[in-house]
C-alpha cells in the first residue's frame, strides 16, 4: 500500500537522524619522494661517514656528524620546488672530550646520534664507548652527562644511535639492538640532569635503530636499517605518538627495498612550508662502493 510505505519510509529517515554521526576512517599516512642528492667533496680526507643530520626550520641549513667525530655546518641550495641542489660547508669542528683533547676515530670517537636544542646546545650520542655529550660550541670541550643507566641488552659497539630532542628540551635515544630480535628497544629519557627509561617500542627481526627526530607535530620518527648482504641496505621509518608516560604502538611510513638507497643513518623531520619533510643521509662507511646521499620525502596523511 502506498500510503504505508511512505510512512515506513518517513519513520526511517527519522530514524536516520537521530544516529550518530560516524567519520570516514582515517587515511593512513604516508611518504611521497621529493628527490635524492649525491653529495662529495674528493678534496676532504675526513668527508663521508654521517651518521647523524638536523636540517634548520627554514631548511636552508644543516649540520651533520660523522662517526669519527667529526661536525659540518652550512647551507643548503635548494631549487624552486625545493629540491636540493647544492651543499655548502661552512665549517666544521673535530669534537673533543671533557678535557679538550680531541676525540679518536674508533671506540672513543664513534659519534652516531646528534640533536641540536632550541637552545642551540649540541647533543651528541657515541655508540662504541656508550654514552652522550653536550656542546655549547662545537670547537669547545664537551660538557659531561650522567652516566647511562645499566641496560643489559645494549651491547658492545651497538650503543645509542638514534637521539631525538623535544621542545622542552627533553632528550629521547634509542640503542641500535635491543639483545635478541623480538626484544623491544628501550627508549632512555634524559631530563633535569638524570636518566630513566620510560618505555620500550617494539622491534621486528633484523630492523635496527639508526636515526630519530621529533617532527613538528611532536611525533617520534624512527629510521631503522636492515642489511642484505650483496643486496646492499633496506630503510624503514615509523612513528609514534608520544605522552609524558606512554608511547603508541607505531605506523611504519615508508619502507625501501634493498639497493633503493645507501646506507640510510640520520634522521631530520621539519616543516617545509607544504607539510611535513624527512630529510636522511647515509653512512658511506669511508667505501669507494658507497655514497653520501641526502634522500627527502614528504609527508601525506
Amino acid at each position: 500500500m502506498p500510503g504505508y510505505r511512505n510512512s515506513a519510509l518517513g519513520f526511517f529517515g527519522l530514524f536516520l537522524t537521530f544516529l550518530p554521526v560516524v567519520p570516514p576512517p582515517a587515511t593512513a599516512a604516508s611518504l611521497d619522494y621529493v628527490a635524492t642528492y649525491v653529495w662529495s667533496l674528493p678534496q676532504d680526507p675526513d668527508f663521508g661517514g654521517f651518521s647523524g643530520i638536523e636540517i634548520s626550520d627554514d631548511g636552508k641549513g644543516f649540520n651533520v656528524v660523522t662517526d669519527r667525530a667529526n661536525l659540518y655546518w652550512g647551507s643548503i641550495d635548494r631549487d624552486p620546488s625545493g629540491r636540493i641542489r647544492g651543499m655548502n660547508i661552512a665549517g666544521r669542528a673535530h669534537l673533543q672530550d671533557s678535557k679538550g683533547t680531541p676525540l679518536p676515530a674508533g671506540r672513543l670517537g664513534d659519534s652516531e646520534g646528534l640533536a641540536i636544542g632550541r637552545d642551540g646546545r649540541i647533543w651528541v650520542t657515541f655508540e662504541g664507548l656508550n654514552r652522550m655529550a653536550m656542546y655549547t660550541d662545537a670547537d669547545r670541550p664537551a660538557t659531561r652527562i650522567a652516566d647511562l643507566p645499566h641496560i643489559p641488552s645494549i651491547r658492545k659497539n651497538s650503543g645509542l644511535e638514534a637521539l631525538a630532542i623535544q621542545p622542552d628540551g627533553t632528550i629521547l635515544a634509542v640503542p641500535e639492538r635491543s639483545g635478541a630480535q623480538d626484544r623491544p628497544f628501550p627508549i632512555l629519557r634524559y631530563r633535569e640532569g638524570a636518566w630513566d627509561q620510560p618505555f620500550t617500542i617494539s622491534r621486528d627481526g633484523e630492523w635496527l635503530s639508526v636515526g630519530a627526530d621529533i617532527g613538528p607535530d611532536g611525533r617520534l620518527y624512527l629510521l631503522e636499517r636492515a642489511f642484505h648482504g650483496l643486496l646492499g641496505f633496506s630503510s624503514r621509518v615509523r612513528r609514534f605518538d608520544l605522552t609524558e608516560d606512554s608511547i603508541s604502538a607505531g605506523e611504519v611510513l615508508l619502507e625501501t627495498r634493498p639497493l633503493q638507497y645507501d646506507n640510510l643513518e640520520g634522521l631530520s623531520v621539519w616543516d617545509d612550508g607544504q607539510g611535513i619533510r624527512l630529510t636522511m643521509i647515509s653512512d658511506d662507511n669511508f667505501l669507494f662502493v658507497q655514497r653520501t646521499e641526502l634522500v627527502e620525502y614528504r609527508l601525506r596523511e
